[in-house]
């Protein structure tokens, strides 16, 4: 059953070009069950959650599918997944989001947890740089202008209509934050050592390429 899940949401994504494909999928699924063994949850209820968290993101389908999560329930149905995980999936599915999170949503089950920290253990660390990196050119962002810095604390609409932006301004506007939203020990561990080496990278960049503002800004951010 979950094979063709991922089969289906493999047809989906296979072809999507901004950061949300079928590679990012298969990372979250393994780092999700990576976390599901010394988290010990449920490996089918967190293999579903991660193969369909992402089916109907707004980024990639609209409003409409993301909150009524249309792919997710009709790949489930059209897999004949058990009603009772097929709730429990959809349910956990409706707290993971960064834009979510910024709404106060947050993940209850375990299981959800588990999804929740390695799709976010995904957006930082080397991967996650590579992601962003991936998505600004997508839509056609630099990687960095020396003069536009970060819009910060923004609300959840903030984030989601915002486009503009850099790489940079990317990290730190959400990628620096995602260690501290952290719900698991495991994601706790694996987001620290990700969220270590993005500080490595920025500093080792802004010295690279003269943007001595940049390391001062760098750090104040990070004593805050």
């Amino acid at each position: 059953m979950i094979e063709e899940v991922k089969e289906k949401v493999c047809e989906l994504l296979n072809n999507e070009q901004s950061g949300h494909d079928m590679e990012h999928i298969n990372r979250v699924l393994n780092l999700s069950l990576k976390f599901c063994e010394k988290e010990q949850g449920d490996k089918d209820i967190v293999s579903l959650i991660a193969l369909l968290h992402d089916v109907d993101d707004y980024k990639l389908f609209g409003m409409d599918n993301a909150k009524n999560l249309t792919n997710a329930r009709k790949i489930m149905s059209d897999c004949k997944v058990d009603e009772n995980i097929h709730k429990q999936v959809i349910a956990a599915i409706e707290t993971i989001g960064y834009s979510k999170r910024l709404k106060g949503i947050e993940p209850k089950a375990i299981e959800a947890k588990i999804v929740s920290d390695a799709d976010m253990c995904d957006g930082i660390g080397a991967t996650g740089i590579l992601r962003s990196y991936q998505y600004n050119i997508y839509h056609g962002n630099l990687f960095f202008d020396k003069d536009v810095f970060p819009v910060l604390d923004m609300s959840s609409s903030d984030y989601m209509n915002k486009k503009d932006g850099t790489v940079v301004t990317h990290m730190f506007e959400k990628l620096l934050r995602l260690k501290d939203m952290m719900l698991t020990p495991s994601g706790k561990i694996e987001a620290s050592e990700r969220h270590h080496i993005m500080v490595l990278f920025l500093n080792h960049y802004f010295h690279e390429v003269g943007a001595i503002d940049w390391i001062k800004y760098l750090e104040q951010y990070l004593n805050k």
